[in-house]
């Protein structure tokens, strides 16, 4: 029986059967694809995610993109400053709920979401992936992750 085919035997311990393993070595080859698309911009893969829900959401607050990101406020919290250090995003108290702060881009973030545009369809082009192969990836990632997630929770 091939590693491929042994797959999905529990227990194994071959490094290339391990599901952690293949997501983790694609994780880090998609944010190497995506470093000269994004140096291109002057920006790391992590502050292009909080870019991208910026510019779908538009103002929103730091605990609701901690939420969308999937990350932690010390995550997030660093990620804004240097953000904000470069001129393309803006934080301010909530006049609302002072414990709140908000974030949204600065004019100078909304011009960069032009020149983003290109990178997903470079990505794309760069893998020589097809949109139909990419939707189902897509879609299994998020099934993965949503298990994994419950899963975790059962856990705690």
């Amino acid at each position: 029986m091939t590693n491929q085919e042994d797959a999905g035997v529990e227990g194994s311990l071959l490094l290339d059967d391990q599901l952690c393993f293949a997501l983790y070595a694609a994780q880090r080859a998609v944010t190497a694809a995506y470093r000269p698309l994004l140096e291109d911009l002057g920006l790391t893969y992590p502050q292009y995610l909080v870019l991208l829900v910026l510019w779908e959401r538009g103002e929103i607050t730091v605990k609701e993109l901690a939420g969308a990101l999937r990350l932690d406020y010390g995550t997030v919290s660093p990620l804004l400053k240097r953000l904000e250090s470069a001129g393309l995003v803006r934080r301010e108290r909530s006049e609302s709920d002072e414990r709140s702060v908000l974030i949204a881009c600065t004019g100078r973030g909304e011009e960069l979401k032009e020149r983003a545009a290109r990178v997903p369809g470079a990505l794309l082009t760069a893998t020589e992936l097809e949109g139909a192969e990419v939707a189902r990836l897509r879609e299994e990632l998020w099934r993965l992750a949503d298990r994994a997630e419950a899963a975790a929770e059962r856990a705690r």
